[in-house]
């Protein structure tokens, strides 16, 4: 019998023990979801913006195009740019002071610098667009390096200096102009150290990685960054209509099918063309053409990928558009240069029948023309090449 009633307590402890468990799980359960609910109303509130003190979210600026930056605007006139897989930075009027308590990771520029360094060139063109190209005093390319004439112009005049390569800058020269901001394409992180020097010299730097956009006109929506950045937004909103409006004659367009093959060789005999989600693939799709080497990949952060020529050969030989990126390579400006590079081209179709062309820096620096660019192709796969401003045909 005591044997029989040892063995019930034992039970009924047990039992009690996991009650009193239950309920305070049950406790910690309910303060947990009630805390959930509380961050879940913030973050919803805030519009996935970073909480800041002193600052409160008014809204997030609408984009159509771009996937690799997200701007939020603060009731206080700050702005917060969030770029995907990067930095996030906080823009602050000149009016006011900097919060306190930045958050660790977020970089702070001072709206409307006065002396911007330019080492990512696709940018220029977007300062243009926006009025906003007075800010830019110092470039990364000599006068001989730009195809766009106002920059060509401004370094003529002196309003526009050389600073070194964006891999080499000029320090001193650099402090000696007071210099405010170092915008930098994705090349700066091969070199680091730069990167770091011009942080610990007090000049911020904000890397550009519009070159990551999918689609084009995601490039040319990076000028609301710069409209951000120079105050003025309304501008970049202005602009980016304009932008749209010119396509839209485009929208719904039914496809030809023709492809177009967009590359051009190394120096070691390697065919580089673009991955399939490049911008430039992109392009030619909404020109009404179909992108050929198609279903190419490459590695995070790369646009490019190299092939053999035998490879190539296969996969653009019956192409009916070959167009030769002279930027990287401006030896080839006529058929015979580009059978120079290798006479297997002589049995491509886009040779046999004429239909070869050239693009130049334009492609990559007057990201304001994007649209006029998509134009151009189009113009080109229609059959109708008058008139174009981008492309140049091989003679």
């Amino acid at each position: 019998m005591r044997k029989y009633e040892r063995k019930k307590n034992n039970i009924l402890q047990k039992s009690h023990g996991c009650m009193l468990r239950r309920a305070a799980f049950f406790v910690v359960l309910v303060i947990f979801c009630l805390c959930a609910a509380g961050c879940s109303g913030d973050t919803a509130k805030s519009g996935g913006a970073p909480q800041i003190e002193g600052l409160t979210y008014a809204d997030t600026v609408q984009t159509q195009y771009a996937d690799q930056f997200t701007i939020y605007r603060y009731e206080e006139g700050h702005y917060v740019i969030e770029v995907k897989d990067d930095t996030s930075y906080l823009v602050v009027p000149e009016d006011a002071e900097v919060p306190q308590e930045v958050p660790e990771g977020i970089t702070v520029i001072k709206q409307s610098p006065e002396n911007v360094y330019l080492g990512a060139t696709s940018a220029m063109a977007l300062f243009g667009a926006i009025d906003a190209m007075d800010e830019i005093t110092m470039t990364e390319l000599k006068e001989s390096g730009w195809s766009i004439p106002e920059v060509r112009n401004a370094m003529q005049q002196g309003d526009i200096v050389y600073a070194g390569k964006y891999s080499q800058p000029d320090y001193e020269f650099m402090l000696s102009k007071k210099c405010d901001l170092a915008v930098e394409s994705t090349m700066i992180y091969h070199t680091p150290e730069v990167k770091e020097m011009l942080e610990d010299l007090g000049i911020p730097v904000f890397v550009d990685r519009s070159s990551l956009e999918s689609s084009p006109l995601g490039r040319t929506e990076w000028a609301l960054v710069y409209g951000v950045i120079t105050n003025r937004l309304d501008e970049a909103k202005a602009f980016m209509e304009k932008q749209q409006k010119k396509i839209e004659g485009l929208d719904g367009l039914k496809n030809t099918e023709k492809k177009v093959a967009f590359f051009y060789i190394t120096t070691s005999g390697k065919v580089m063309v673009r991955t399939s989600t490049d911008y430039i693939p992109a392009m030619i799709e909404m020109a009404g053409g179909r992108y050929v080497p198609a279903e190419l990949t490459a590695d995070e952060g790369h646009s490019q990928v190299g092939m053999t020529l035998e490879s190539f050969y296969e996969e653009a030989s019956d192409a009916d558009i070959l167009i030769y990126n002279t930027n990287i390579d401006d030896t080839v400006k006529t058929r015979s240069d580009l059978l120079d590079k290798s006479d297997v081209f002589e049995s491509f179709k886009a040779v046999k029948e004429g239909e070869c062309y050239t693009s130049g820096s334009s492609f990559y620096q007057q990201t304001d023309k994007m649209s006029d660019m998509i134009m151009d192709l189009h113009k080109v796969i229609k059959g109708e090449p008058e008139d174009l401003q981008f492309l140049t045909k091989m003679e």
